[in-house]
């Protein structure tokens, strides 16, 4: 599992951030940043959730 975001989608809503926070994280200027691409599957199931809550579809999952 690949999480790729679309950062001309993203505006930063935090929602993924409050499910998946191993995984995203915003920064100091409130921009998103991934922190682990390829998550271990065990938070498979976070990272979906961060997918289906952001309001501008602008995360994705890809096989790697």
């Amino acid at each position: 599992m690949k999480v790729v975001v679309d950062f001309k989608l993203c505006e930063s809503n935090a929602l993924c951030v409050g499910l998946a926070p191993t995984v995203f994280e915003l920064d100091d200027n409130d921009y998103l940043n991934i922190l682990d691409e390829t998550p271990d599957e065990d938070l498979a199931k976070d990272v979906r959730a961060a997918v289906t809550a952001c309001p501008k579809q602008a995360i994705k999952i890809v096989d790697d």
